[in-house]
C-alpha cells in the first residue's frame, strides 16, 4: 500500500487567512487526484461540519498525531475554479523560483481589502404618469412646497439619484422614505465602482491596420479560431503599432466570451496605455498597479472576477487578476528587467504566464521593439511564433542617429553637460518651437560624495553602497531610505574637501536654465513621481505643451508617444554599459533603441544624439543602425562561449544575516554541500567564485553570494529542491536567510 498521504488544506481562501493551513489524510481512493489546487470537502471543527478547502500541499510528513488526522471526504464537484489556478501557479512558482508555498500563495491570492463599497441608490416613479400629475396638483393646493419641487423634478426626468433628490431639489431623507413607504416611488440601490478613468470617453472610430500589423493580427486569429494556443513574439520596431495589434487581438478574444490580461512595465505607462485602450473598450477594462487604493484595487478585482471587466492591464502582479475565463495574455516591453520580481518568490512574468496560460488554454503574445536575448532565441529555436513589424505606422521615418564621441569634446576643452552638436541642435529645436526629450540612466544631483584630500567616498552606514547627493542639501541612500545632512567636513580625515561627483537628473536639470535661460523644463524621476497621479500629470502637461523639454530617468524612454518630440539626446550612454554584469550591453542596445524611439513619431522627421565615451562598442554601433540582427548575432556568439542566459542557466544563493561571520560561514557550508552532491556526476554544475555579493551589506543584512551554472534547467531545479529541506531543517542555518534566483535580471 506504500506510504501514507496527507495534505495541506486551506479553508478561507481570503489573503488573510492564508497562513491558517489544516492537514487532512488523503484516502487511498483519492490518491493522484489529490493535488494543488483542487477543491475538496472535509471534517471541520468540533461537529465535524463539512467545508470546503483548497489543497495547497502533498506530503508524506505529518505535523501532529497521525491518529488524530481526519480524512478528505470527497473532491468537490466543478473543482477547477480561478482558485484552484492560482494556487497550481503559486505551486509552480514555489518549484520553479523556490520560496515557501505561503510567500507564493501570498504573491498570486489577491488581497481582499474590508472595503465598504459606496451605494449608488436611483429613485423611479411607481405611479402611473396621470396619477403622479393628480398628486402633483393636490400637493401644490396645500403648498408642500418640498414635495411639489422633488415630484416636478422627477416627472421631467423619470429618474434621480439619491444624492440629487437631497442636494439639488433640497428632499430630506426621511421624506423619500415616506413617499416609498406610501408606494408612490421605487428605490434601487447598486453598488458604485470606483472608476479611475471616469474622465476618458469610449471612441468608435478606429485606426485601420496597415499590411503588416493586419497580417500579425490574422496570424493570431485564425490560429485562435481553430483551437491553437501558442506563444507568440511581436517584434516591431519602435512606433510600428503594436498597441493597435493588442487591441485587435484583444477583440478576437473578446468576442469568444474571453478575457484578456495586459502586462506594462511601468506606472508611468499607465496613463497613456489606458487611454487607448478605454477608448477601444470602454468601462469593461479594468486597472490594477501598486499606486492605487486599497479599495479601487479591491473594486478592480470584484469586477475581474465577476467578468464585469473583460480587458485587465496592469504592472506585473495584474497576471494573477481572479479572470474566470481567460483567453490572452499580453506583456508589452517583455524585455524590461521590471517582469522579473525582486522578492521572493524570484518569477519572471513571462515564464509565469506561460504556465498560467497552459492551465486556462490561453494564448500569449510578448511585444517589443528590442526583445530579450532569451525571447529572441527561443522563437529562432522555434518554441515562439514569430510576428514581424518592420516599419513604422504611418510610414513615419525611424530618426537620424548621431554619436558625439566625449573624448573629442573633453579633448576640446568642453566640460558641459551637453555635447557641442546637442547644444546647437536643442538650440535649433527651441527656436521651431518643438519639443526634446534628454535621458539620463541616473536619478539625484550627482552620483557620489567623496572627499578630495582623502579620497574618502561617503556610504550608508546600513548598506555598502555610495550615498547620492540631492540639491536640497541632503545624501541619501536610494536601497534603504537612510537620509543625512550633506557637509564638506570629510569625517575621516577632518578635510573641508568633500564634494559631490558624477551626473544627476537635477544636476541636468540646472545645467540647463544656465545654458538656456528660460528654457522649460519637466523632470521626471523617482523624485519628483512620489505622489499618486505625479506620473500622470507630468506627462499630461508635456503632451499639452507646456515644456520644452522632458527630462528623466528610464521612465521617460518607454512607450511615450508625443507628435511635436523632434530630437532625443542620450547624455550618458555607458552608464549601463560597464555594470558587472553580462547583460549590460543589452540593457544598453535596450535603452537606448527605445529612447531613440520617442523621436519623430509625428509628421516631423526626429534626430537623436547619443553622448557616449565608447562609440565603437557593439551595442552602440547597432543602436545607430536600429539593427536588432546586428546586436542580437554578436550578443548571443559571447553568451554561447561564455555559457550565460540562454545559452545556459544560472541559480543563484543569496545567504542574508546581520551577523557577517554567519552568513561567512552558511555560504561555506552550502558550497560544500554542492560539491559533494556533485561527486560522480557526469556534468557537475559549475561554481562561481563564491563570496561576498557586490553589495555586500543591504539594510544591515551582510550578503554572500553563491552562482552555479549548467546547461540544463531541469539539473539546477533539482540542486534546488535538494538543498531546501536541508537548509530548512539544519541548525547552523538559524537566523540565515537563503534566498534562491533563477536567470536574475540583476547580479547581486
Amino acid at each position: 500500500m506504500g506510504e501514507e498521504l496527507f495534505a495541506d488544506i486551506i479553508i478561507d481562501i481570503s489573503h488573510e487567512a492564508l497562513d491558517k493551513v489544516f492537514q487532512y489524510r488523503v484516502p487511498f481512493s483519492l490518491r493522484g487526484a489529490v493535488t494543488p489546487g483542487v477543491r475538496v470537502c472535509v471534517p471541520f471543527g468540533a461537529g465535524n461540519r463539512e467545508r470546503e478547502g483548497y489543497v495547497i500541499a502533498v506530503t508524506e510528513q505529518a505535523k501532529y498525531d497521525r491518529d488524530k488526522i481526519k480524512e478528505i471526504l470527497r473532491i468537490s464537484e466543478g473543482s477547477l475554479t480561478v482558485e484552484s489556478q492560482l494556487i497550481q501557479v503559486a505551486a509552480f512558482l514555489k518549484k520553479r523560483y523556490g520560496s515557501s508555498m505561503l510567500q507564493a500563495l501570498k504573491t498570486v491570492m489577491p488581497v481582499k481589502t474590508k472595503v465598504r463599497h459606496r451605494q449608488e441608490v436611483t429613485l423611479y416613479l411607481k405611479l402611473e404618469r396621470a396619477e403622479a400629475e393628480a398628486l402633483l396638483a393636490g400637493w401644490e393646493r396645500k403648498h408642500r412646497t418640498a414635495r411639489v419641487r422633488f415630484l416636478r423634478r422627477l416627472l421631467e426626468k423619470g429618474r434621480m439619484s439619491k444624492e440629487e433628490a437631497v442636494k439639488e431639489c433640497r428632499f430630506p431623507l426621511k421624506e423619500i422614505k415616506k413617499l416609498e413607504a406610501d408606494g408612490i416611488i421605487r428605490m434601487e440601490t447598486r453598488v458604485a465602482y470606483r472608476n479611475p478613468f471616469s474622465h476618458l470617453e469610449k471612441k468608435e472610430d478606429r485606426l485601420p491596420l496597415n499590411e503588416e500589423q493586419r497580417a500579425a493580427a490574422e496570424r493570431f486569429r485564425q490560429d485562435y479560431m481553430t483551437g491553437e494556443r501558442k506563444t507568440y513574439l511581436l517584434f516591431g520596431v519602435t512606433g510600428s503599432g503594436k498597441t493597435e495589434v493588442y487591441l485587435d487581438m484583444i477583440g478576437t478574444v473578446l468576442a469568444e466570451q474571453k478575457q484578456a490580461i495586459v502586462l506594462i512595465p511601468e506606472i508611468s505607462l499607465t496613463y497613456q496605455t489606458v487611454r487607448r485602450f478605454y477608448e477601444r473598450f470602454g468601462d469593461r477594462i479594468a486597472v490594477l498597479h501598486s499606486r492605487m487604493s486599497g479599495g479601487e484595487r479591491s473594486d478592480a478585482c470584484e469586477r475581474i472576477a465577476a467578468g464585469e471587466a473583460d480587458v485587465i492591464i496592469g504592472a506585473r502582479s495584474a497576471l494573477f487578476a481572479p479572470a474566470k475565463k481567460l483567453g490572452l495574455i499580453i506583456i508589452d516591453e517583455e524585455h524590461d528587467g521590471a517582469y522579473k520580481s525582486d522578492s521572493s518568490p524570484k518569477y519572471h512574468a513571462r515564464e509565469t504566464a506561460i504556465y498560467r496560460a497552459g492551465l486556462a488554454g490561453a494564448s500569449v503574445v510578448l511585444g517589443s521593439a528590442t526583445p530579450s536575448v532569451e525571447s529572441f532565441y527561443r522563437a529562432s529555436q522555434g518554441e515562439y511564433t514569430l510576428l514581424m513589424l518592420r516599419r513604422r505606422a504611418g510610414n513615419a521615418a525611424l530618426p537620424s542617429v548621431y554619436v558625439a564621441d566625449l573624448r573629442e569634446e573633453f579633448r576640446h576643452g568642453n566640460r558641459s553637460v551637453f555635447s557641442e552638436m546637442l547644444k546647437e541642435k536643442m538650440r535649433e529645436r527651441l527656436a521651431a518651437g518643438e519639443q526634446m526629450m534628454l535621458f539620463l540612466n541616473r536619478r539625484g544631483f550627482a552620483g557620489f560624495v567623496s572627499c578630495r584630500s582623502c579620497g574618502t567616498a561617503q556610504k550608508c552606514p546600513h548598506c555598502d553602497v555610495s550615498m547620492t547627493y540631492h540639491r536640497n542639501g541632503r545624501l541619501r541612500c536610494h536601497y534603504c531610505g537612510y537620509e543625512t545632512a550633506f557637509t564638506r567636513q570629510c569625517p575621516v580625515c577632518g578635510q573641508p574637501h568633500v564634494a559631490a561627483f558624477g551626473l544627476g537628473t537635477e544636476k541636468v536639470e540646472a545645467a540647463l536654465y544656465q545654458e538656456f535661460p528660460g528654457i522649460r523644463v519637466l523632470r521626471m524621476d523617482m523624485d519628483t513621481t512620489r505622489r499618486k497621479n505625479a506620473h500622470q500629470e507630468i506627462l499630461a502637461a508635456f503632451s499639452r505643451g507646456e515644456a520644452d523639454v522632458l527630462l528623466g530617468t528610464q521612465m521617460i524612454v518607454k512607450g511615450h508617444d508625443y507628435a511635436n518630440v523632434t530630437l532625443v539626446g542620450i547624455l550618458a550612454a555607458d552608464m549601463s554599459l560597464f555594470s558587472q554584469d553580462f547583460r549590460s550591453g543589452e540593457r544598453t542596445f535596450q535603452l537606448l533603441c527605445q529612447a531613440a524611439g520617442r523621436a519623430g513619431r509625428g509628421e516631423k522627421p526626429g534626430e537623436v544624439v547619443i553622448q557616449t565615451y565608447s562609440p565603437e562598442h557593439y551595442a552602440i554601433t547597432a543602436a545607430i543602425h536600429h539593427s536588432y540582427r546586428e546586436f542580437y548575432e554578436q550578443e548571443i556568439a559571447f553568451r554561447s562561449l561564455m555559457g550565460y542566459p540562454p545559452c545556459a542557466h544560472l541559480l543563484v544563493i543569496l545567504v542574508q544575516c546581520g551577523e557577517e561571520s554567519s552568513a561567512v560561514l552558511a555560504a561555506m557550508r552550502i558550497q560544500k554541500m554542492i560539491e559533494k552532491s556533485q561527486e560522480g556526476e557526469q556534468e557537475p554544475v559549475q561554481l562561481l567564485n563564491p563570496g561576498k555579493a557586490a553589495i555586500a551589506k543591504l539594510k544591515d543584512m551582510y550578503r554572500q553570494v553563491l552562482y552555479i551554472k549548467h546547461r540544463d534547467a531541469a539539473r539546477l531545479e533539482e540542486l534546488k529542491n535538494r538543498l531546501e529541506p536541508v537548509l530548512e531543517a539544519h541548525s547552523l542555518f538559524a537566523g540565515v536567510q537563503i534566498q534562491f534566483d533563477f536567470d536574475p535580471m540583476n547580479l547581486y
